[in-house]
């Protein structure tokens, strides 16, 4: 059973539309990292997926169930990107609290502080909590009582790089365990390794979903290989430039090489045959440049459409 089906669903807000014609899914033990600008409809879609909306058009169920039901909701887990608590309590009192409203042992409470790197402020109150630290609790009343599916709304707000890292090998554990994911963020460095699939949403359409390398293959967006070390790297570059390759000097003794898709490994046979060189790395498009790309794209459709 998928943890989320999303079918055609629009979403209006009186003559406003901020969701068009959206399908999604989501498995079970799957991270779906969901991007946008602000505005593209990714918190609209979490509020649906949350049950706090009722699509306009389509059909939204969770773990197959309609997702107001009390029942789902026990089994979500979600953390929103303005994470507010009452700054009079403790951190432990604050997560006590929310483990009593999910029915959830209080055994779990200290584990979980623990785990989000609260320990040492356990029971000081929240108002002396920096950003980061609010973050780590909302983090942890999230992950309260091992939720099927979780929600995560610009998680790493406020984190450094060492809390960042930490939240992502907890999403690792989590899908491991069999908890499913959706993950938004605008940080997309460092995201890559973590999810399964990506979303990407632009105008309240969804503009591409698959997983890094079917989005790579899709888009057809250049590898850049750079070899270091090559032999005569001033003949390299003028042969592949007379090839019609993009080329360009890396440092003293090596080249940069932009190959499109299905020159690959040609170029990397003739490098390592012929150029010898000590050293070779490959630069595949990142996230950030599928992003860009579709989002260009949905600029131009949008400004293909105006001009109709």
């Amino acid at each position: 059973m998928n943890a989320v089906e999303i079918h055609g669903v629009s979403q209006r807000y009186g003559s406003m539309t901020v969701l068009r014609d959206l399908n999604l899914t989501l498995g079970e033990g799957e991270v779906l990292g969901l991007f946008g600008h602000n505005g593209a409809g990714k918190t609209t879609t979490m509020k649906l997926i949350l049950g706090l909306l009722q699509a306009s058009e389509g059909r939204v169920e969770v773990i197959g169930r309609d997702p107001r039901t009390s029942d789902v909701r026990r089994q979500l887990g979600y953390l929103p990107e303005n994470v507010t608590f009452y700054p009079q309590l403790s951190g432990r009192e604050t997560l006590r609290h929310f483990a009593r409203l999910k029915g959830t042992p209080l055994s779990q409470v200290d584990a979980l502080l623990e785990q989000v790197g609260l320990a040492h402020a356990m029971d000081r109150r929240v108002k002396t909590y920096s950003k980061g630290m609010r973050q780590r609790l909302g983090l942890a009343q999230a992950v309260l009582g091992e939720p099927r599916l979780l929600l995560l709304d610009e998680p790493t707000v406020g984190l450094d790089p060492i809390a960042t890292q930490d939240l992502y090998l907890l999403i690792d554990r989590l899908r491991l365990g069999g908890t499913s994911v959706i993950l938004c963020s605008h940080v997309l460095p460092g995201v890559e390794a973590h999810i399964n699939r990506a979303a990407i949403l632009a105008k309240g359409r969804l503009q591409a979903i698959g997983s890094l390398h079917q989005l790579r293959n899709e888009a057809g967006l250049p590898v850049r290989i750079r070899a270091t070390g090559v032999n005569d790297s001033q003949s390299w570059l003028q042969r592949l430039s007379a090839a019609g390759h993009s080329t360009r000097r890396h440092g003293a003794d090596g080249v940069e090489v932009v190959a499109m898709n299905g020159h690959k490994l040609p170029l990397l046979r003739e490098l390592l045959g012929e150029g010898d060189p000590d050293d070779l790395e490959i630069h595949q498009p990142s996230l950030e440049d599928l992003y860009r790309y579709h989002m260009e794209r949905a600029g131009d459709v949008q400004a293909a459409e105006g001009r109709a």
